[in-house]
């Protein structure tokens, strides 16, 4: 006796079918009828996939808050490391004020001190928030 595996009883091999000895001509018939229902099985998979990732994208954005930032702003930023003389959970979560010099598209931003001087840098525009003095 040989063990047939759980998905070929779902879903009948060659081999399960050459077991069976049905007539050539309708054992072509069954396994074209597979390979089309294996098309549409791929097709219903592809569609699902893409559905999922439609509401995953949907979920994520609606949770995002666009954030603009114009020259001459004045804005926080994150930090991002924590120093070795850092005072645990209350040292500071925020660095500044600094004054936005440019902006990107991508979400990118140079920053400047209060007196100035331009960091080289640029700062991801997540790591930001606006600061009103």
């Amino acid at each position: 006796m040989e063990a047939v595996l759980p998905i070929e009883v779902e879903i009948p091999s060659m081999r399960i079918l050459a077991e069976a000895e049905l007539a050539k001509a309708k054992w072509a018939k069954q396994r074209y009828e597979q390979l089309n229902l294996i098309d549409e099985k791929r097709l219903k998979a592809l569609c699902h996939g893409q559905c999922y990732q439609q509401r995953m994208a949907r979920a994520f954005n609606t949770k995002v808050r666009h954030r603009e930032f114009n020259p001459g702003d004045h804005v926080l930023r994150k930090v991002l490391h924590v120093a070795p003389d850092s005072r645990g959970k209350f040292s500071y979560k925020y660095d500044g004020p600094f004054i936005v010099k440019e902006t990107f598209s991508g979400g990118a931003v140079i920053l400047s001190d209060m007196d100035g001087t331009e960091n080289a840098l640029p700062v991801n525009a997540d790591a930001i928030k606006k600061y009103y003095p």
